[in-house]
């Protein structure tokens, strides 16, 4: 078992690919996230401005230790598009050890 308060995926989602590959390549190389995944093909239903939306997005997952939430969460609302992005971190409960050494060497 991992420890829920040490590890995170934080999630967020982009517009377009140039979006998800800047933030991706920004927060692995300021050493905020030992590995971001972008899966294409999310389509998303919200409300926004009182009306009932759909978007097409790519799905934006961040593996990290938790604290370096806050650094994440700042570095995706400078950078985004949207007026209010979606930034929802999870706890890792659980992983294989050697991978969960490896975010923390990496994170």
């Amino acid at each position: 078992m991992a420890d829920p308060e040490k590890y995170q995926m934080i999630m967020t989602t982009c517009p377009d690919l140039a979006l998800a590959e800047r933030i991706a390549t920004e927060l692995v190389v300021d050493n905020l996230a030992a590995c971001v995944q972008i899966i294409p093909g999310v389509t998303s239903f919200f409300r926004w401005q009182g009306k009932v939306d759909r978007a097409s997005e790519f799905l934006v997952l961040i593996k990290t230790v938790a604290e370096n939430y806050l650094a994440v969460e700042n570095h995706i609302k400078s950078s985004h598009s949207y007026e209010v992005p979606e930034i929802i971190a999870v706890p890792v409960v659980a992983g294989a050890r050697d991978y969960l050494a490896w975010i923390d060497d990496n994170s």
